[in-house]
């Protein structure tokens, strides 16, 4: 049920990017409305749908685990909370983008910046639902039997949506500086938005990581451990510390600041898919 709800979701934020891309072609404000609307909906079902896998981990969880005390109960609502694997990991990236998106940058998201964002959505939902990826709800690990799991992911992956948020940004800096449209808007303002998801972004990655290991401490009894996932964490904070710290302390703006948004968005990428894949560990979604 869950995952045709999905298909369908992947297929409305295809459609809203559609809009949104339209609406920038045609500088049209009635697209753009009717894009913005659809996106909300969106976002909506995507939600409703998140809680109801929840329910279901729950329900599945505790009919393995009878419990009676209301402490115990609540407990196992925040560890079913779903986050525990790579399809639900991409469902939730997935709802990352259009909340942040609506949350910060609402007034920004019309044109080419909705479509960036939207389709962004559809490609991680597409990948969930079409990429051979196991939705099944399984029983969790030792390891995530952990209240700070919540926090670590949730914070995490926020701050991946802000980074992707500030991607797109950088993108629409790039092309405007090179080819300017009057529908995007002035270079010195996407400057700034780029500086804005970046202090967004910077800011929930490092509680990721401080929650990260305060867990792994609990799960392993160390706090770090240069895991492949820990150790392209800190990489990619280190790279929007760099951006930060040129920004703010070296002055720079403009090109340069939009040219390490891409590379940090880059070894977000990696964090996220190339370890994940590539270099077992802890973290890895194959082990």
């Amino acid at each position: 049920m869950l995952s045709t709800v999905y298909g369908a979701l992947m297929l409305l934020y295809l459609g809203v990017g559609l809009l949104f891309l339209a609406a920038g072609l045609w500088a049209s404000p009635s697209l753009n409305r009717l894009a913005r609307t659809l996106f909300g909906a969106g976002l909506a079902a995507h939600t409703a749908a998140l809680l109801g896998r929840w329910w279901e981990s729950y329900h599945l969880a505790l009919g393995h685990t009878p419990l009676t005390n209301f402490s115990e109960k609540l407990r196992l609502v925040i560890l079913q909370a779903p986050m525990s694997n790579f399809y639900e990991s991409l469902v939730f990236f997935a709802w990352c983008l259009p909340f942040l998106a609506i949350l910060t940058f609402r007034r920004y998201l019309r044109d080419y910046l909705g479509t960036g964002v939207a389709l962004a959505a559809c490609l991680l939902l597409a990948y969930a639902s079409l990429g051979g990826v196991d939705s099944r709800i399984k029983p969790l690990m030792p390891a995530l039997k952990s209240n700070w799991l919540l926090f670590h992911v949730v914070t995490c992956f926020l701050g991946y949506a802000a980074f992707t948020l500030g991607f797109g940004v950088a993108i629409l800096y790039l092309v405007q500086e090179k080819r300017p449209r009057p529908s995007l808007p002035p270079l010195p303002e996407l400057d700034r938005l780029i500086y804005q998801a970046t202090i967004i972004g910077f800011l929930l990655l490092t509680l990721g990581i401080l929650t990260g290991a305060v867990w792994a401490e609990t799960a392993w009894g160390r706090y770090w451990s240069w895991d492949p996932k820990e150790t392209w964490s800190l990489i990619t904070w280190l790279v929007y510390a760099t951006l930060l710290h040129a920004r703010l302390v070296k002055g720079w703006q403009g090109r340069r600041i939009a040219w390490l948004a891409v590379l940090g968005f880059l070894a977000v990428l990696f964090t996220y898919f190339g370890v994940s894949f590539l270099l077992p560990g802890l973290h890895s979604y194959l082990t």
